[in-house]
Parts: C-alpha cells; sequence; structure tokens
C-alpha cells in the first residue's frame, strides 16, 4: 500500500512528503534492517544505485554518512546525518544532507507500528524548505523511496526464513 498525504491547513504541508507501506513481517525485522549496515547495503535506494558506502553509527546523536552509484558505477553525491532519535522496533528520526554546496537538511522519521504480526511502516520527510521539496520530488525522491520499500520486504523476507 502506498499512500501520500499533504494537508494544505498545516503550515509545513508545503515541506513534507509521507509514504506508507504495510509489511507482512513483525516490527522488529523491519527495524533490524533499518539499524544494520548489512542490511541497509540489500535494499536502501533504488534498482540499479546500490549503496557504495554504508558508514553507520547507530544510536541516538550517532552519525551516518551513504553513497550511491548510479546506473554507470560512477559515484554519486554522498549524504548523511545524525540520529535523533531512535526508539526499537518503534521509531527511528535523523537528519540528512547532501554533502554539496548550499544543501539544505531534511528530517526523516521512520515509525514501525505491528498489528497482528503485520507492520506499518512510515516515512515522513520534513524538507528544509518547499524548494527542497520540490527539486527532490522532480529527481524522483518518491519512486526512489518507493523501490527501496520494496528491496526491503524482499531483505525482510528472508530474514524471516534465516534460522
Amino acid at each position: 500500500m502506498h499512500a501520500n498525504k499533504t494537508n494544505a491547513a498545516d503550515p509545513a504541508a508545503d515541506r513534507e512528503v509521507t509514504i506508507t507501506r504495510v509489511f507482512d513481517a513483525p516490527a522488529r525485522l523491519l527495524f533490524e534492517a533499518h539499524s544494520k549496515p548489512q542490511h541497509v547495503l540489500e535494499w536502501f535506494g533504488p534498482p540499479g544505485c546500490p549503496l557504495a558506502l554504508c558508514e553507520m553509527d547507530f544510536r541516538t546523536g550517532g552519525r551516518y554518512r551513504f553513497a550511491m552509484k548510479d546506473g554507470q558505477g560512477q559515484l554519486m553525491t554522498p549524504f548523511g546525518g545524525e540520529y535523533l532519535e531512535i526508539i526499537t522496533n518503534k521509531k527511528i528520526s535523523y537528519s540528512n544532507t547532501f554533502e554539496s554546496p548550499g544543501a539544505e537538511t531534511m528530517v526523516v522519521t521512520v515509525t514501525f507500528a505491528e498489528h497482528a504480526g503485520r507492520t506499518t511502516v512510515t516515512v515522513h520527510t520534513l524538507f528544509g524548505s518547499p524548494k527542497q521539496r520540490q527539486e527532490h520530488m522532480g529527481r524522483g525522491y518518491q519512486a526512489g523511496v518507493n523501490a527501496g520499500l520494496d528491496q526491503l520486504g524482499a531483505v525482510v523476507t528472508a530474514m524471516k526464513v534465516q534460522p
């Protein structure tokens, strides 16, 4: 399931994107897939643009740094930030900034809500400005997040069958 919400009455609405997906897996597996580099390397980003760099100090106040390769194998602009809040199996919030001059910071919050063995994962992004949101949407941000969630589903399915 894909859902994207915007509320015109909310002053931040022109800076937000929310994507929701339901997985047939417990929250603990989805959280683990977000918290360990060996799993993140398998699912993060769109197909054809794998992570070539995945440095993670996964703790509140810890930092991360990622870089993807493009379709020709060239390293793309690295990005990273700080883990702002981590609640095991419930929530991960982090800042995210590309390492390029003048890049704005966005804040991404991922929540995990489990019910009857299924987990709703919500990815909420608050961009630094309406312009930043528009630029990212124009570069396929939403499609990239959804493609990553598709791959996350495959990773979590494989995790479920491991002893």
